[in-house]
This record gives C-alpha cells, sequence and structure tokens, in this order.
C-alpha cells in the first residue's frame, strides 16, 4: 500500500465539494493537504445525553442505540457557528463532503490537533474501497469541561491508502448498511 499525495487525491477520489488548502485566517485548516484532505464538520450535529425524554437513565447499547439519547442541533438554524459538547459526552456531526472511495483505496481518519490539543478526540471507522456517502463523525470531549466545536471547518484529515491490487469485495459488493448515507446516521445492525 502506498498514501496518496495531493495531485493523486485531487484525480483518483470523488470529493464534493472539493477544497483546495488555502491560509483561512482564523478558522481550522480544511482541504487537501500534502498526504490527505482535512474534512469540515457540517452544521448538524446530535448530541449524546446521559438520560432518555423520558426521564431513565441511558444505557448505551450498540444493537439497541435510539434517538432519544441524542439531542439534534443545528447551528445553521440557531444563527451559531459552534456547537457546544458537554464534558465527558460525545456528539455526532456528519462532514460537508460527500465521498465516492475507488475500489483500491482505504481511508483512515485522524483527528486534527488543534482539537486533540484541546481534549477532543475525533472517532471515525475506516471508509472502505467503493463506500460513498458523507462520513458520520463521533467528537468525544474528554475534558470535565464543556468544549466549542465550529461548524464548516476542519475537525479531522482523511489519508488515502492505495493498494497494490483491487480487493475481492468492496463496501458496494457487501451493500453495506453505512453505504450512500446523508445526514446523521445512528448505529445499525442488520
Amino acid at each position: 500500500m502506498a498514501v496518496l499525495c495531493d495531485t493523486q487525491i485531487r484525480e483518483l477520489v470523488g470529493i464534493e465539494p472539493f477544497a483546495d488548502a488555502a491560509r483561512r485566517a482564523g478558522k481550522i485548516s480544511y482541504g487537501v493537504s500534502s498526504y490527505g484532505y482535512d474534512v469540515r464538520v457540517g452544521t448538524r450535529f446530535k448530541i449524546f445525553t446521559p438520560t432518555t425524554r423520558s426521564g431513565g437513565i441511558a444505557v448505551v447499547d450498540p444493537k439497541n442505540f435510539s434517538d432519544e439519547f441524542m439531542v439534534e442541533v443545528d447551528v445553521a438554524k440557531i444563527g451559531t457557528d459552534h456547537v457546544i459538547i458537554p464534558p465527558n459526552s460525545f456528539a455526532l456531526c456528519e462532514t460537508v463532503e460527500t465521498f465516492t472511495i475507488p475500489r483500491d483505496l482505504l481511508v483512515i481518519c485522524v483527528g486534527k490537533s488543534t482539537y486533540a490539543r484541546c481534549g477532543l478526540i475525533v472517532n471515525v471507522t475506516p471508509l472502505e474501497p467503493e463506500w460513498r456517502g458523507k462520513v458520520t463523525l463521533e467528537i468525544s470531549n474528554s475534558t470535565p469541561l464543556p468544549a466549542k466545536i465550529y461548524a464548516n471547518e476542519g475537525l479531522a484529515q482523511l489519508i488515502f491508502l492505495k493498494a497494490d491490487r483491487v480487493c475481492a469485495v468492496s463496501y458496494a459488493d457487501k451493500k453495506g448498511k453505512y453505504q450512500d448515507q446523508e445526514g446523521l446516521t445512528l448505529p445499525k445492525v442488520d
């Protein structure tokens, strides 16, 4: 496997809208970089709350994860540029960009250092060959303080690994449950 450089990312990966690397004063960087692509977080967030709307204590169960555990916030609708994640909690959000991953690529996502240095952790599973859609990102606030996340700015970096040969079975071949997702997608079990 080899890591793609900026020109290869531009030529081989479907990214809409695509942003070039540029200095944006007062913004957390995003767009193509030397060996990756810094994704932007959109305006919609689902923030985890430890109690349900019916008043009970939440139990996190990946086989039965309810939207009832989340409070949805769209910063564009409330006229702000950020969301607050409570201490020791997390939020789900989606990328501004939509991706089409070629059959011979695997994509790894890592958090940006600006947020990591504030105790915020970004978690995303790898984007498999032939996966398509907006990426659902998870942001954990590991601090005992509330934390700001800025919409439409950089949050994580994607690293594109090109295989020596095409995979035998792609995500599209498996009819993956998160294929072509738009919007924030909660955990699913088939």
